[in-house]
């Protein structure tokens, strides 16, 4: 009898852990918008905005600088053997920052109280670990040959839960009892799939080694192709992307909350499910692509849809608007998971942590200047041309395919020799 061991799938903890996220991410808009909007210091719209613009810009940034030494501490132990604490050690993390928002709600604590949570999260290596472990985890357990199409695949799980979540967590943040406030529910349905999710991790999940033959084949690439000039110019188009991205992603929570869209807490959960479609269709777009494009050019594409998408929603006035830029950026997935593909391609399997949690970390320290600009400039703008930030996101955007399209060239150029094992 074959029997399924679930301790070597990784998936369960990203699907528990993203439907957890997009619980928390429509609570915590929900949360902040109403606060804001229910404060007497604030009269008018753009004084709201300016100061849930300015709560983000804080929380964002505190979400982003803390974790950079313990995520490095964290990659270490994970390249010494010890693969699963990168993602245990942020579980304990998440629980305890969403918890704060749970308390927040029950007894009416002002929001910068969330500060406090997203400094632990941060101390215990935030989402930059996390996710660094995880496809450190995929890389070791794949070839080469099949390392995008894998990562790919998590990122799609990835999706698929937020998906879910989105779509379900308007209306769970609506549900309230006698005894408890209106998303006491949602945050706690919240707080519990990550309490499941480190118990997973830490009792339940395998760590599958590579056989020996796969890392015979791998550890005899030709050293041409493996080299720092490549390296360099993937971190340099991923991290420009970041910026196009992140900036861009960083408003459009607080610009959907404004006139004209002034959307609620179910709008925002479509919204943002909206966004993990995204998710679907890039892999789908990887699945079909990979067959007739080098992986250069998958990323050129993902960054082109972007590119359109971010363009058109610096316009967007009505909400089937914002849908339709939304349905541009189509693609928008694909660069990075292809990033860190090219990237694994580079190192040998022992380093691939550190090379991971290092573009991770290049992600966090651009975030560091890029969310007070977007932000600022945001702030600047809103009277004119609020959706000028997109627009700036758009002309990044095409700056970050001139590293990606001169590694595509190197490494057509180059080629590189598989001496295939018996």
């Amino acid at each position: 009898m074959v029997r399924c061991n679930i301790g070597i799938y990784i998936e369960p903890v990203v699907l528990c852990a993203q439907v957890a996220s997009s619980f928390y991410d429509t609570g915590l808009q929900s949360v902040v918008k109403e606060r804001y909007e229910n404060n007497s210091l604030f009269t008018d719209s753009d004084s709201q905005q300016k100061a849930i613009s300015n709560f983000y810009m804080v929380y964002t940034m505190l979400g982003k600088f803390i974790p950079i030494l313990p995520a490095i501490i964290l990659a270490k132990c994970g390249d010494r053997g010890y693969r699963k604490l990168p993602i245990v050690v942020p579980m304990i993390g998440y629980f305890i920052s969403r918890l704060s928002l749970a308390f927040v709600i029950m007894f009416n604590w002002p929001v910068e109280v969330l500060y406090g949570g997203a400094v632990v999260q941060g101390l215990c290596g935030g989402f930059a670990s996390y996710w660094a472990g995880v496809m450190a985890l995929v890389s070791l357990s794949t070839s080469e040959d099949e390392r995008s199409i894998s990562i790919m695949r998590m990122e799609l799980v990835y999706g698929l839960a937020g998906l879910f979540g989105s779509l379900a967590s308007g209306h769970l943040f609506q549900l309230y009892t006698v005894a408890l406030k209106s998303g006491v529910i949602l945050v706690g349905l919240s707080v519990l799939l990550y309490f499941l999710c480190f118990l997973y991790s830490t009792f339940v999940l395998q760590i599958a080694r590579p056989t020996e033959a796969r890392e015979r084949r791998e550890s005899i690439l030709e050293h041409s192709f493996r080299n720092t000039t490549n390296i360099a110019l993937l971190f340099a188009g991923g991290i420009l992307y970041d910026i196009a991205v992140g900036g861009g992603m960083d408003i459009l929570v607080s610009f959907v909350i404004k006139e004209p869209l002034n959307w609620d807490a179910r709008q925002i959960g479509y919204g943002n499910a909206a966004g993990f479609m995204i998710f679907i269709t890039s892999f789908l777009g990887v699945k079909v692509l990979s067959r007739y494009v080098s992986d250069a050019s998958l990323i050129v594409i993902g960054m082109l849809s972007f590119c359109a998408g971010i363009y058109f929603m610096a316009f967007v006035t009505s909400t089937y608007m914002f849908y339709l830029a939304r349905t541009l950026m189509l693609f928008a997935l694909i660069p990075m998971p292809t990033v860190r593909s090219l990237l694994s391609k580079q190192v040998e399997g022992s380093s691939y942590g550190v090379i991971l949690i290092a573009l991770q970390l290049s992600f966090k320290m651009a975030s560091l200047a890029y969310t007070p600009i977007y932000t600022k400039v945001y702030q600047a703008t809103l009277s004119v041309f609020p959706g000028f930030v997109f627009t700036l996101s758009s002309i990044i955007t095409f700056l970050a395919m001139i590293p990606i399209c001169i590694v595509g060239c190197r490494t057509s150029q180059e080629g590189y020799q598989r001496i295939q094992g018996n």
